[in-house]
């Protein structure tokens, strides 16, 4: 081990430098669930070099089944809370769609503020809504990697806000690690089986699986916009930041702007 000689006194570093800023055009928080394997790595893979991550866990358990996704939304304030304490974030992500869907969006955003009070917040549901009324979708062919009723739960998130489900799939998957571990080939195959000629987009779920990569071949294939929720989250948040640069290689989506609020509350 080395050791320094007591002879030897610190001298102060004096170079004249610039401050370098950290996220220079926004830094966005994201609420993973502590069984998360993917959506940190989706999610930066896709967001522009001078937008920031910072991430914190939410607790959960699997199996992810519909009552273990409600009862995780108790730690949603603490969790807020750790996020880049006394500095803040400009957005803050929940990185959950199915916990989104039995928890309802409105409360999700509610529990979030609590921990970090006027945050502008997103999720998967909201930010895919937006996305599917930005390109013009309402009638939607839905692939999940989930059980059945939570697929269901999804779906029905949808439905109750004016949208039409052509056909669901899912995987039958309960566990974060078998979703992100299905190939990206795999839910290339079931967007394209899933679709319905009278859809109007396909709407791929779930944060913890790697459809990101996938959507803009998807939609070669598919001659339809393809949404999923890792896109559609950062989609939306980089419009919440007031981000105008432009986002390639994930789908057409980012050639949309979002509906001003009051088109999508009246829909």
């Amino acid at each position: 081990m080395m050791s320094v000689s007591p002879a030897v006194t610190p001298e102060p570093v004096d170079l004249p430098y610039f401050p370098d800023p950290v996220g220079p055009a926004g830094k966005i928080g994201l609420i993973t669930l502590a069984t998360d394997f993917n959506s940190e790595d989706d999610l930066r893979n896709i967001l522009p070099d001078d937008v920031r991550l910072f991430t914190t866990r939410i607790e959960n358990a699997n199996p992810v089944t519909v009552e273990n996704l409600r009862s995780m939304a108790a730690d949603l304030p603490r969790a807020a809370r750790t996020l880049m304490p006394g500095y803040g974030v400009d957005v803050v992500i929940f990185g959950c769609t199915s916990g989104t869907a039995v928890t309802g969006s409105d409360k999700i955003a509610e529990l979030i503020n609590q921990g970090m009070p006027g945050v502008r917040v997103t999720n998967p549901m909201l930010a895919s809504e937006l996305a599917l009324r930005a390109v013009g979708a309402q009638k939607i062919a839905i692939v999940t990697p989930y059980l059945a009723e939570v697929t269901q739960s999804v779906a029905s998130g949808f439905t109750a806000r004016g949208f039409e489900a052509t056909r669901m799939m899912g995987f039958g998957l309960d566990s974060d690690l078998d979703m992100t571990a299905l190939p990206p080939s795999a839910l290339l195959e079931a967007a394209l089986k899933v679709d319905t000629p009278d859809a109007d987009a396909v709407f791929i779920s779930c944060t913890a699986i790697r459809s990101a990569e996938i959507a803009a071949k998807a939609e070669q294939q598919l001659g339809k916009p393809v949404i999923t929720s890792n896109q559609a989250l950062i989609w939306h948040a980089l419009h919440l930041l007031g981000y105008d640069k432009p986002v390639t290689g994930f789908g057409t989506l980012f050639d949309h702007a979002p509906q001003p609020e009051e088109q999508v509350e009246a829909s």
